[in-house]
């Protein structure tokens, strides 16, 4: 009996460890509006507020970098260090567009017609042929308003071109330039800037002179921004759902 007793102890202890296997990661591609940001800095992408509404054990691989575009990912070869990372059943999140439109960066920009679809198709059929789900997030809007209170578009035709690209490749969408935009029409101009890198001068010592940046969020807007995003997994019933914590 002990021998036996053995093996079952030795599977049982390993039993915690294949589950955890199991479980799918979430992937993350995209710029500085989604990356990890230092935690001594007020500044936070919304993949840093992912992971909390997820199912405990699945982890979030966030490899959104600052300043990043479809190319510079690429060519920095930071795509192929994340698909190099994939297994079966991992899911990639795929957010770009306001580095592509730098149109004065030759590194950095392609054109929403042409370049930056190919690198979005390249991605999405990259992830499939590991087994991985990939699922297109058009970009996050900046806080921008005219004089009347209306907010204003400030990423052209690359929402459409990431739409176009999810309808050919049949790829879930994530539409976070609309969603973003009715979160923060509905807010306004003024109370719209608690969300934002809107910082008076001496409010953080990290930051003395102050800040005021309609791109990136504070912890509020990042969480908000990720709420945006699980909603949608929901409403539309993606295949990420079975993993979103109830």
């Amino acid at each position: 009996m002990k021998p036996l007793l053995t093996l079952l102890l030795a599977l049982a202890a390993c039993a915690p460890a294949a589950a955890a296997a199991e479980l799918p990661r979430v992937f993350l591609a995209g710029d500085s509006t989604m990356a990890d940001k230092p935690l001594d800095l007020p500044e936070r992408g919304w993949g840093m507020a992912l992971a909390p509404l997820l199912r405990e054990g699945v982890a979030v691989r966030n490899h959104a970098m600052n300043g990043r575009s479809t190319m510079s990912f690429l060519n920095e070869g930071r795509w192929a260090k994340l698909v190099a990372e994939l297994r079966p059943g991992d899911f990639v999140v795929i957010q770009f567009a306001h580095n592509d439109e730098k149109r004065e960066d030759p590194k950095r920009y392609t054109d929403p017609a042409t370049t930056f679809r190919d690198n979005l198709r390249r991605f999405v059929r990259d992830a499939r042929a590991r087994g991985a789900v990939p699922l297109l997030a058009t970009p996050v809007c900046r806080r921008k308003f005219d004089a009347a209170g209306r907010l204003r578009d400030t990423h052209g035709d690359y929402p459409e071109a990431v739409r176009t690209v999810a309808r050919e490749e049949q790829v879930p969408l994530i539409d976070l330039e609309r969603s973003t935009a009715a979160w923060l029409q509905r807010e306004g101009d003024v109370p719209s800037r608690r969300f934002f890198m809107w910082l008076a001068p001496g409010a953080h010592p990290r930051i003395p002179e102050g800040r005021q940046d309609d791109t990136h969020f504070v912890a509020a807007g990042a969480e908000a921004v990720a709420a945006l995003a699980v909603a949608a997994v929901r409403e539309q019933n993606l295949p990420l759902v079975p993993w979103l914590r109830p």
